[in-house]
C-alpha cells in the first residue's frame, strides 16, 4: 500500500504530502511564471531546419541539459538549496549575483530573470516565508529562476535532488511544448520525446549535485548562436 503521506525516490529521498503539493504546483504548467511564452532558441532552430522532428528534437534538448543552461541552472539551484538551508545569506546572495550575470543572450537572460521574478512573487503570496521575502526585497525581486526555485525548495522542505530533477523536467517539458507546436509534432510524439529524456535528466541532476561553480561553463554555442537570431526573426511566437 501506498504511504499517503510521505513519497521517496529510488535514492530513498522522501518528500512528505505538504512538501510533495508545493513542488507540483511550482511545477505545473499553470503555475503564473509565463513559461509557455519562451522556447530557449528552439523558434530559430526549428526556422533554420535544425530541429524538424521528434529525433531532433530530443536531441536539442539533450544537448541543453548536457552542456547549455540546464547544466548552469541546474548547479545554481543547488548551491542555492545549500545556501538556504545553511541559512548562508552571505552565499546566497552571492549565487544569485552569479546567475544574473550568467546567460549568453538577451533573451536567455529575459527568459531566467523575468520568470524567477514571477515565480518569486507567486510564491510568497501562496506560500508566505520571511525569508524568501526578505532574499527577494534584498535583490530588487529580480532573481533567475533556478535560484529562487532552489531556495524556495530547501526553505519550504523538498529535497534537494527531488527539486532538482522536478525543475529540468519542467524545464524541458516547456521547451517540448513549444516543439509540438513550432515543428509541428503531435502531442504523442512530444510525449515520446520527453520519455527519451529521461537519461539526459538524470544526468543532469547528478552533475548538478557535484558542481564546482568555480569550473562550471557551457560548451553549446549553438544554442547561443540560435537564440542571438532569435532577436531579429521576423515572424516570433515566443519571446526567446
Amino acid at each position: 500500500m501506498v504511504n499517503c503521506t510521505t513519497m521517496a525516490t529510488a535514492s530513498s529521498t522522501a518528500i512528505d504530502a505538504a512538501a510533495l503539493q508545493r513542488l507540483l504546483s511550482w511545477l505545473s504548467p499553470a503555475y503564473p511564471v509565463g513559461a509557455y511564452t519562451y522556447s530557449h532558441g528552439l523558434e530559430r532552430a526549428v526556422e533554420d531546419g535544425a530541429v524538424r522532428n521528434r529525433e531532433s528534437l530530443a536531441a536539442y534538448l539533450s544537448s541543453v541539459l548536457e552542456a547549455g543552461a540546464g547544466r548552469v541552472d541546474g548547479a545554481l539551484l543547488a548551491a542555492a538549496w545549500r545556501a538556504a538551508e545553511a541559512n548562508d545569506n552571505t552565499a546566497l546572495d552571492s549565487v544569485a549575483d552569479l546567475a544574473a550575470a550568467w546567460r549568453g543572450t538577451v533573451e536567455t537572460a529575459l527568459e531566467t530573470m523575468a520568470q524567477g521574478s514571477a515565480f518569486l512573487r507567486v510564491t510568497t503570496a501562496a506560500w508566505p516565508d520571511a525569508r524568501l521575502a526578505d532574499f527577494a526585497r534584498r535583490h530588487g525581486n529580480a532573481i533567475a529562476h533556478p535560484v529562487a526555485f532552489g531556495a524556495a525548495a530547501a526553505w519550504q522542505g523538498v529535497p534537494l535532488r527531488v527539486a532538482l530533477f522536478g525543475f529540468l523536467s519542467a524545464f524541458v517539458a516547456n521547451i517540448v511544448s513549444a516543439g509540438v507546436r513550432l515543428v509541428p509534432l503531435g502531442q504523442t510524439d512530444g510525449q515520446i520525446a520527453t520519455a527519451a529524456l529521461l537519461p539526459a535528466l538524470e544526468a543532469a541532476t547528478e552533475a548538478a549535485l557535484t558542481a564546482d561553480l568555480d569550473r562550471l561553463g557551457t560548451a553549446a554555442p549553438m544554442l547561443d548562436l540560435f537564440s542571438l537570431r532569435h532577436e531579429t526573426q521576423y515572424t516570433r511566437l515566443f519571446r526567446s
